[in-house]
């Protein structure tokens, strides 16, 4: 099971995680308990109940590069361009914004 740990602006905010079944993302306790916490995106409000899908969630495919920046991840990382999570784990530790995924 991959997983990567989810930073806005500085501060883990949650969890994601690939399992047999799709994907999880679940806000971390410490962030939640923050007086103003964050929502990751419009489509993952700030909850305690865990996130579930079987693909994984549009905004993080979102974060993933297209076009000539794929091709320049798919050579240099040999990662299989279908492998949407290796993809985000190796190529969004430094997204444009203030979302980073590290690999945990």
């Amino acid at each position: 099971m991959r997983q990567g740990a989810i930073w806005i602006n500085k501060e883990q905010a949650g969890i994601l995680k690939e399992t047999d079944d799709g994907y999880l993302f679940t806000y971390n306790i410490d962030y939640l308990n923050k007086e103003k916490p964050l929502a990751i995106a419009l489509s993952l409000p700030v909850q305690e109940a865990p996130f579930q899908s079987e693909y994984l969630f549009p905004f993080f495919d979102g974060l993933i590069p297209e076009g000539w920046l794929l091709d320049i991840a798919h050579k240099n990382w040999k990662l299989n361009p279908r492998d949407r999570m290796g993809l985000l784990l190796t190529t969004c530790r430094d997204c444009i914004g203030n979302i980073s995924v590290i690999e945990i």
